[in-house]
């Protein structure tokens, strides 16, 4: 695994962004559930984040409408805390009409999500899809006019194969410019039979967790728990979530929900936390991004950061043995 650096906030484990020149807690509490309806759990989750050592939070344009976004900014603009919290989030996002990753639809995003969020810099901004019939010189072009305008710190994609990402940063060395300096695909311990939502990746597949090995690219894993497949809630029995069933029920699936179950039950975690703590244990450097709907979801999953697991064990969780 890339080195560490641990710091003794309760729990909390960080690692170095270069990109950014600071340290990033190792979880990045996901908004999906935040919005201007439900500004008092918005706030507790934020505020509690903060306490228990955590300093990103990740957004996006298209969440709740926009009201993800809104709803960080009355945070930022009601607690003053602006240098604390690292902000990630997310544009260029298509819609039903249309593939949306051109310069036009990045920055009308971009602009969006500054006014939104209260803010005049976006630390970390990751294009949300990728059409990959695009050339990747005007998004590289593009992202780099808003590096040098002040507009955002550092930049990435989300849902952007290994591929695609080596394209655009060939393309930004070859002409003096800033690349992609992140990844924000899915990774869990349950592999994906098939997409969650259409245009969407994962790299927990060995060719892909190779990549990101070799290039050492920070990867920040959206769906890092699994939509909860670990929690107990699901069985092969159980098939009212019709998403859950399609997406992450299968026999090796149930096996790796077995051994995290068995590994948690002789070290003293749940399941649902050695699944964690197997995203955060690869050989490249990995945020996980957490979706909690509670403060007490939240305490959980922070409470992985505790657990370690030897090669041996991510392996085996992940029947390589």
């Amino acid at each position: 695994m890339a080195d560490e650096i641990v710091i003794d906030t309760q729990s909390m484990k960080y690692h170095p962004f270069p990109s950014l020149g600071r340290d990033l807690s190792r979880l990045v509490l996901g908004s999906m559930v935040f919005s201007l309806e439900a500004l008092d759990l918005t706030f507790e989750l934020l505020d509690t984040w903060m306490e228990l050592g955590g300093n990103i939070v990740d957004t996006a344009h298209v969440y709740s409408g926009g009201n993800s976004e809104r709803a960080i900014g009355r945070w930022f603009q009601e607690r003053g805390r602006w240098d604390e919290l690292v902000l990630l989030t997310k544009g260029a996002h298509h819609n039903a009409d249309r593939r949306r990753v051109t310069p036009e639809d990045i920055t009308c995003d971009l602009r969006d999500s500054l006014a939104r969020l209260k803010i005049d810099t976006i630390d970390l901004y990751l294009l949300h899809r990728d059409d990959p019939d695009a050339p990747v010189g005007p998004i590289v072009e593009a992202l780099n006019e808003h590096l040098r305008a002040g507009r955002i710190r550092a930049f990435g994609g989300s849902n952007w194969s290994p591929e695609r990402l080596e394209a655009a940063n060939a393309y930004a060395a070859a002409h003096g410019l800033e690349g992609f300096s992140a990844s924000s695909p899915n990774l869990s311990l349950a592999v994906q039979t098939e997409p969650v939502w259409a245009d969407c990746l994962s790299a927990s597949d060995p060719r892909s967790r190779a990549w990101y090995t070799r290039t050492q690219m920070p990867l920040f894993a959206w769906s890092s728990q699994a939509g909860g497949f670990f929690t107990g809630l699901y069985s092969p029995d159980n098939l009212e979530n019709e998403d859950m069933v399609r997406v992450y029920y299968s026999d090796d699936n149930w096996e790796r929900l077995r051994r995290a179950t068995e590994l948690g039950e002789r070290r003293g975690f749940t399941a649902h936390q050695v699944a964690l703590a197997w995203v955060l244990h690869q050989p490249f450097p990995v945020f996980a991004l957490i979706g909690p709907h509670t403060v007490e979801e939240l305490n959980s999953s922070v409470a992985a950061l505790d657990l370690q697991l030897s090669p041996d064990e991510v392996r085996w969780l992940n029947l390589e043995e």
